[in-house]
């Protein structure tokens, strides 16, 4: 494509200046490893084909937190690695995190994330899922490149159980019948999945033994589900400038999220039928009534309850790790889980 047509769509769609959030606990240990990443994902990203060039950059620049990444960089330094394949890895795994956003967004029809428009709403749904089909191939260009064939199968078995997690969120979309247990393996598939693949990855680069290896997994997991767990209270008591994303997006997707199964379960008749209408038609304009039925049955502190339960879950799987500044970050990480606000 010619230079004037490249530029004619950058200033279509235009360029996003922001870099990626590094959060607190991450400072100053992986300061200068995220900019790695980040230099691993440009390179890795660069394209012939300008819509590719245009969306991933949009992405990249969007910023994030770079948790994933993070872990895999993390979990290397505390098992003693010592090497620079950690920074192409933690890229793949951020791609793959982005490749499910991108598709997240388009399934969920998201307008905002990161307190930017999201890629759908910018160049559209088919740009969107071709471009996260891209970012998913690339991944497994560089894992094979990489020749490490331990790292290759626990992401490839991770992206399968994502997936099926994704499709488990779908069927239960507007059910106000799941169950809290099929609810926590819905978010344990989708999302702790890969925060478990990329400790355990980190790992397995540093040559852990099979107790750590199973320990930095566990560890992921619990972290992740934390997270999400976090992710459900803010969705109905963050700050929109905080959280960068529509308050209220869950109920209007029909997401049955912790606090509203709760709500249903401990609620009284007339809580119920609230919760009940709103999640069965993905109403938005309940938002308000709803925020007043989870918080006059307690069911968002309930909803942090649990992730802080996750969070210590997460801490105690490090028991087995010798102290290291590596280690001593990913025990700030778990505490920033469930204290964080964005």
């Amino acid at each position: 494509m010619s230079k004037p047509v490249e530029a004619a769509g950058e200033a279509r769609y235009g360029r996003l200046e922001s870099s990626p959030v590094i959060i607190p606990p991450l400072e100053p240990i992986l300061r200068d490893d995220l900019r790695d990443v980040d230099r691993v994902l440009r390179e890795s990203l660069s394209s012939d084909v300008a819509l590719i060039r245009q969306v991933a950059e949009y992405i990249i620049a969007g910023g994030g937190k770079r948790l994933r990444p993070a872990l895999v960089l993390l979990a290397a330094k505390a098992c003693g690695y010592n090497g620079m394949q950690h920074h192409t890895v933690a890229a793949v795994i951020e791609m793959i995190h982005t490749a499910t956003l991108l598709h997240d967004d388009v399934v969920d029809e998201s307008s905002l994330r990161r307190g930017h428009a999201t890629a759908n709403a910018m160049f559209g749904n088919a740009a969107s899922v071709l471009v996260g089909d891209f970012l998913y191939s690339r991944a497994f260009q560089l894992l094979v490149e990489g020749d490490n064939m331990r790292v290759l199968q626990i992401l490839s078995d991770a992206t399968n159980v994502i997936a099926e997690g994704e499709v488990l969120q779908l069927m239960n979309s507007g059910n106000p019948d799941i169950a809290e247990a099929t609810y926590l393996d819905v978010i344990r598939r989708k999302t702790a999945k890969l925060f478990e693949a990329a400790a355990q990855i980190g790992a397995v680069l540093g040559g852990a033994d099979a107790a750590s290896e199973q320990a930095l997994a566990r560890y992921g997991m619990k972290l992740g589900t934390a997270f999400q767990l976090i992710d459900d209270v803010l969705d109905y008591s963050g700050d929109l400038a905080a959280i960068g994303k529509n308050l209220g997006d869950d109920l209007a997707e029909g997401k049955p999220t912790l606090p509203l199964i709760r709500a249903l379960q401990v609620g009284s008749a007339a809580d119920v039928a609230v919760v009940r209408g709103a999640l069965s038609a993905g109403r938005i304009d309940d938002f308000g009534p709803v925020v007043d039925v989870l918080t006059r049955n307690g069911t968002l502190a309930y909803a942090r309850r649990r992730a802080e339960a996750e969070s210590a879950e997460a801490a105690e799987a490090l028991s087995a790790l010798p102290d290291s500044p590596a280690h001593a970050t990913l025990l700030k990480l778990s505490a920033f889980a469930v204290t964080r606000t964005y």
